[in-house]
């Protein structure tokens, strides 16, 4: 497992329930903003990892629910955000911008 991979993981479990990030927040967070889709191949890992990893709680930058096929069944991921009060509406987030959770802007780096 690569250190940008466990980087990743460490930033998603911060996620709080009820909030949700995009692949390229958490890239731009790490100092690597061109690196979303690298962010997206280490959520489709996640699952192999001993400490949980909430990778339901990282969507597209629209909001939409793009690494649900990874999820077990194409339903677990938008079960799994509905159970912590996200609202969706064909595989979309419909308020992305009140539960959007930048970890460029929570996350203060010192």
């Amino acid at each position: 497992m690569s250190d940008f991979f466990d980087m990743v993981y460490q930033v998603a479990r911060l996620i709080p329930s009820g909030r949700v990030t995009s692949y390229g927040a958490i890239a731009r967070y790490l100092g690597t903003g061109q690196s979303a889709r690298m962010v997206g191949w280490a959520m489709n890992k996640s699952h192999s990892q001993s400490v949980y990893v909430p990778a339901h709680r990282v969507v597209n930058s629209k909001g939409l629910l793009t690494g649900k096929h990874h999820f077990g069944g194409p339903s677990v991921m938008e079960e799994l955000l509905k159970s912590e009060g996200i609202q969706i509406e064909e595989n979309q987030i419909i308020n992305f911008e009140q539960v959007y959770w930048d970890p460029v802007k929570e996350l203060k780096i010192e």
